[in-house]
């Protein structure tokens, strides 16, 4: 292809939305459409990892790693939000390495992860609270399918939402939903259950 034909091709990826270079990728299978789309979220993506690795050469790493984990995978999310989507992956793709290194993960005591203690403290087996312990296992049973698998895979397993969407088939979204309203439905029986 002439260099003019290369930088004029170039020039207007460069002007696609984000949604545009994700259907192009996903249609085509052409590396240059996800690796536009990614450069545009490199600096954020550093920004997250160097806030949880704490180290400039593991962040630069682990941002390459990232792309080199989605380019195969990307095609079988169902994204609706890039930037979010890939905050989200980013995230959970650095406490993934934490984890490996068994080192502390940083915790963030905003309204959302109270919510979420909330929950880990009835997922925790706390021997001298059986009540609420059998009040769990009759609520976990009683959720729906997808709904149980996300909350064991997430609270128990530890998985991140990308390693639930791609080991139970579901979409991204989808386990977040689930998780979300299996939490809110888990609370509200448990707290029938031990009234």
């Amino acid at each position: 292809m002439p260099k003019k034909l290369l930088l004029f091709e170039k020039e207007n990826i460069s002007k696609l939305s984000d949604g545009e270079l994700l259907a192009l990728y996903k249609s085509s299978g052409k590396t240059v459409y996800f690796g536009e789309l990614y450069n545009r979220y490199i600096p954020l993506l550093y920004g997250v990892c160097l806030k949880y690795l704490h180290d400039a050469d593991k962040a630069q790493d682990a941002v390459m790693q990232l792309f080199e984990n989605l380019l195969p995978k990307i095609s079988h999310y169902e994204i609706t939000g890039f930037r979010t989507w890939i905050y989200s992956v980013s995230k959970n793709h650095c406490l993934q390495i934490l984890r490996k290194e068994n080192k502390e993960i940083p915790v963030d005591f905003g309204a959302k992860s109270m919510e979420s203690c909330k929950v880990l403290h009835l997922l925790s087996e706390d021997e001298e609270d059986s009540e609420r312990m059998e009040a769990l296992k009759k609520c976990m049973e009683k959720l729906p399918e997808a709904q149980r698998i996300s909350i064991t895979h997430f609270f128990m397993d530890e998985m991140s939402y990308a390693d639930i969407a791609e080991s139970t088939g579901y979409t991204l979204s989808r386990v977040k939903s689930y998780i979300q309203n299996g939490k809110r439905n888990l609370k509200i029986c448990i707290e029938k259950h031990t009234e």
